[in-house]
């Protein structure tokens, strides 16, 4: 079993962006892999809009994904903060995944881009 790190957008239609998350890692879940949505954690934990707490959660969500299998990119629009997470990716050698989903959380539109060391 591979450890996922979720990437999607977050800001925007918090609540709408929320549900799409979730509906990301349930995809991991059957694709038969755990998750980690470091969006869908420290933001019930941690002030967003406080610049230090979003620093803060960052800082954690990057210290995870360093030792995840793939980073999935999930969405047709990246967000600032998820182009840091690919680019970090990128740094690590860690494989990166775009996925989109349709409303029963299957994918319509993958590309899998394999990190260049």
């Amino acid at each position: 079993m591979k450890l996922i790190y979720v990437a999607s957008p977050y800001s925007g239609d918090v609540k709408q962006n929320i549900e799409y998350a979730k509906r990301a890692c349930c995809n991991v879940l059957d694709c038969g892999h755990a998750f980690f949505a470091p969006h869908l954690l420290y933001p019930a934990i941690l002030d967003d809009c406080n610049p230090e707490q979003r620093k803060q959660g960052t800082d954690m969500g990057l210290a995870v994904l360093a030792r995840c299998d793939e980073l999935w990119v999930y969405g047709s629009r990246v967000s600032e903060g998820m182009a840091f997470e690919i680019h970090e990716a990128h740094r690590l050698g860690i494989p990166v995944r775009h996925i989109e989903l349709n409303h029963e959380r299957m994918a319509v539109n993958e590309a899998v881009y394999l990190t260049m060391v």
